[in-house]
């Protein structure tokens, strides 16, 4: 079943994901050489409780960390661990925060010192094509609109788009109908109604759109060990423009 949010609950949405900004915000600021992700995931944790909520992801289906750190060919859920961050590294930072019965969840990858062209550029095009995605998030488009938005810009750059994670509705559960694909058709899928909040969350690798599961059970890497980026937002269909619950700007802020 899908849940439309009434506008007294996304009130209380709007503070979930304020939060969450916030810790993403405190994340960039740590984010260096010789840093290790388990200090991420520590900050990033002190801060959500600090100010009222509960880490997501923590106990999720026993997932045992605050954060998602995935570094250079790890798509998504990796482990915060003792590695530490090295110049040209990437590192993708997914965070959720469970605050007034409501979720919200957000991702950024960030570059680590001198990062390759070829790198970066994955990194740019990822983002405008989360951004992209959201632009279709209106009511009355269908849900192909959305993943083939994000499709079509990244694949024509050569990039992979991984189809076997996809975005997801948002709300009292960290995951909820329907899903969002990163690739699809215009005009196909479920029709998009004011009130449906969704991840909208972008997996592109530099090489191919292939992946495998490490041996832990959560970790996802590139099937040719090619670095992948991830970008996501919590958003809100609206009438005739989204609305972005989560945001960059203290990540921004914090990286200038």
């Amino acid at each position: 079943m899908i849940v439309y949010k009434t506008e007294e609950e996304l009130e209380l949405m709007r503070a979930s994901a304020k939060v969450l900004a916030q810790a993403h915000g405190e994340v960039a600021k740590l984010i260096k050489e010789g840093v290790t992700t388990r200090q991420l995931d520590q900050r990033a944790e002190e801060f959500i409780r600090d100010n009222g909520g509960i880490p997501s992801f923590k106990g999720y289906n026993d997932f045992p960390f605050s954060l998602c750190i995935s570094p250079n060919s790890v798509v998504v859920h990796g482990f915060p661990s003792d590695y530490t961050l090295k110049d040209g590294d990437i590192i993708s930072v997914d965070g959720g925060v469970f605050l007034n019965g409501y979720h919200s969840d957000s991702a950024y990858t960030y570059p680590v010192g001198n990062v390759a062209p070829e790198i970066l550029a994955l990194l740019q095009r990822t983002k405008e094509s989360l951004y992209l995605g959201i632009e279709q998030a209106v009511a009355g488009n269908r849900m192909g609109d959305i993943s083939y938005a994000v499709q079509q810009h990244v694949e024509k750059q050569g990039y992979g788009v991984v189809r076997e994670l996809v975005g997801h509705g948002v709300g009292k559960k960290l995951h909820e109908r329907p899903e969002v694909p990163n690739y699809g058709k215009r005009g196909s899928g479920l029709k998009l109604q004011t009130g449906l909040v969704i991840a909208i969350e972008p997996m592109v690798n530099l090489g191919t759109k292939q992946i495998v599961q490490e041996k832990d059970g959560w970790t996802i890497r590139t099937k040719d060990k090619m670095p992948s980026a991830h970008f996501e937002h919590t958003v809100v269909v609206r009438k005739d423009k989204a609305e972005v619950l989560t945001s960059f700007e203290y990540i921004e802020k914090a990286l200038q």
